[in-house]
């Protein structure tokens, strides 16, 4: 086994433990109270505070805050902790809360999970194994995930819910009961296209000209009655002499999603 790795600029507390095989970046902090498993990494800039204590291979991506006080009005200085598995992924300014002392004083994280940037948990959640958080998808307290789920960019959990194995939230889907394992969460999309960004355009050096011609191109292509081929047909015959509207007619010949109307 290889000898912990710490870089001079680290901070290491008095009382954490490293294993062997640990690495420590440039400026990395690693609190009181800290327990680290064989082969954890902290690149430069993370902060792991304590008590906690982590299984094997776990990475701690820069600015990422793991284990630090609950988000919570009733704390008090209590100790509580954090408990995570083996080879989690926290990337860049990813939070996780310990637990708190109504809430059981412990949040936990098995194995193998994937925290995107700017995702958090809140304090005293229990997260399974093999789940996806995507970015800035937050938990409150209180809340449990299951295996194997994912949790969409933006996608808030309000506290005491969970959400059952293999689920699957959408992006900017907010979630305030529980979510059966095997489904699929998808909040309604109600976008919109609302025409030309005429004050944009005009700020880019358009024309009055070039950015009237572009709202009647984009008239007949989301408030006419045509439907999106008809309206690319009469776009290319009525304006065949702008290149704006012809590159707007190339672009949506080229989507494979539809567009936004």
């Amino acid at each position: 086994m290889s000898a912990s790795a710490i870089h001079p600029s680290a901070s290491i507390a008095p009382s954490a433990k490293l294993a062997p095989g640990v690495k420590v970046g440039a400026f990395a902090v690693v609190g009181e109270g800290v327990e680290l498993g064989e082969d954890c990494v902290l690149h430069s800039h993370a902060v792991v505070s304590g008590p906690s204590r982590f299984g094997e291979a776990n990475e701690f991506y820069p600015f990422c805050v793991i284990g630090g006080d609950p988000q919570d009005y009733t704390f008090a200085g209590e100790q509580t902790e954090l408990i995570a598995g083996d080879k989690n992924i926290f990337r860049e300014y990813v939070t996780v809360s310990r637990g708190t002392k109504k809430g059981g004083g412990v949040t936990r994280i098995g194995d193998e999970n994937f925290f995107l940037a700017y995702s958090h948990v809140g304090h005293d959640c229990q997260i399974g194994s093999g789940n996806l958080f995507v970015n800035a998808a937050t938990l409150a307290g209180h809340v449990t995930i299951e295996d194997f789920a994912t949790i969409g960019a933006l996608s808030p959990v309000h506290q005491f819910c969970r959400v059952g194995r293999y689920a699957y939230v959408a992006a900017s889907t907010v979630i305030t009961q529980d979510v059966p394992p095997f489904s699929r969460i998808v909040t309604e999309r109600e976008t919109k296209s609302f025409g030309v960004s005429g004050i944009g355009l005009e700020r880019r050096g358009f024309s009055p000209e070039r950015v009237k011609t572009l709202q009647r191109a984009f008239r007949t292509l989301s408030r006419s009655k045509l439907n999106t081929s008809q309206a690319l047909l009469a776009l290319r015959r009525d304006f065949a002499d702008s290149d704006d509207v012809q590159e707007l007619v190339k672009f949506v010949e080229a989507a494979e999603r539809g567009i936004v109307k």
